[in-house]
């Protein structure tokens, strides 16, 4: 069975919680009154280069950990000590983690404005241990847009190319997140809903290099594009909400040109600031097709560390099942 979904007997939102932070295996397939679905990635380890407790020595993954693309390092897992109690020992240790690592959330303090990129009279610059259940919690408004990612990596054997001429992923093209889809959603948004899309794109995340990866392309793949964004903030202003957040299956929620370039990081640039939270590198998302629509809340369990930029966080979308 599948361990990224399981199912549970629907409860209230808080007992939904509290069952899902206790669910062991027993629980999988118990009723169909409730399913919940894991957006994370496992988070590979490896041990420290010799007399480096920072650095992680790629030639010694621990269980089968391979890399994943990231902007910082491999994440470190070092073994401490054994504690010895008599009857056997504790098996513990030391993870050296950078915040935006395999599947992680990005606090709106993440990003720090230039004066003149400023447009919100109080900016929203809180870390991730200042964040709210409020922020972390809240219904998923989900559209899939996989079907046009596939057809165009149909062009190319169902591989991504960096060469727009080959599979397109540019800003003006229809295989990104476009003005339209927002448009497509905008009746379903309230305050504090999760925006989640799903682009088939996780099933590209291998390799450390950000130069060679397909995940990357290029700087060629699949997000929101700026016109998207820029729709999805007239929306919020004419209608006086505020989502939470965006959750996609790439690097960075931002398509791959607007991630690159000239004043990159749209966004991030306009989004953050206004109190949005992004979920980077999710997986597993095309799942919440099994849903009923309108049915899911997402929890986001972000480490609560002190002045985190953002952090790890293990993801899961609780759901009627269609």
């Amino acid at each position: 069975m599948d361990l990224s979904l399981r199912w549970i007997p629907r409860l209230s939102d808080v007992g939904v919680i509290v069952a899902l932070l206790s669910l062991g295996p027993a629980a999988a397939g118990t009723s169909d009154d409730q399913l919940v679905i894991d957006l994370t990635h496992p988070i590979p380890t490896f041990e420290p280069k010799e007399r480096d407790g920072i650095e992680p020595d790629l030639n010694q993954p621990l269980m089968k950990s391979q890399p994943v693309p990231t902007f910082g390092r491999q994440a470190v897992f070092e073994v401490l000590p054994e504690l010895e109690t008599g009857q056997g020992h504790f098996y513990a240790g030391r993870i050296v983690l950078y915040d935006h690592h395999g599947t992680h959330l990005d606090a709106p303090g993440h990003y720090r404005n230039d004066p003149g990129t400023v447009e919100v009279p109080s900016p929203d610059r809180r870390t991730a241990g200042e964040l709210t259940t409020g922020d972390l919690v809240g219904p998923v408004v989900f559209f899939d847009i996989s079907s046009r990612v596939r057809a165009e990596l149909a062009r190319h054997s169902g591989q991504p190319s960096p060469d727009t001429d080959v599979t397109d992923f540019s800003n003006a093209s229809r295989n990104v997140v476009t003005r339209s889809d927002v448009e497509s959603i905008a009746g379903e948004l309230s305050n504090g809903a999760w925006i989640v899309v799903h682009s088939g794109w996780s099933r590209f995340f291998t390799g450390a290099s950000l130069e060679e990866s397909p995940y990357i392309n290029g700087w060629n793949f699949p997000g929101f594009n700026k016109d998207a964004c820029n729709r999805l903030i007239e929306i919020e202003d004419k209608r006086g909400i505020r989502i939470n957040g965006i959750v996609m299956d790439n690097i960075g929620i931002d398509s791959g040109e607007s991630s690159s370039g000239e004043n990159p990081w749209h966004c991030h640039v306009r989004g953050l600031q206004r109190g949005w939270k992004f979920v980077e590198n999710a997986t597993n998302l095309d799942q919440l097709g099994q849903a009923r629509a309108g049915s899911c809340t997402l929890v986001v369990g972000v480490l609560k560390h002190v002045a985190g930029s953002g952090g790890a966080a293990r993801v899961f979308a609780l759901c009627e099942p269609k």
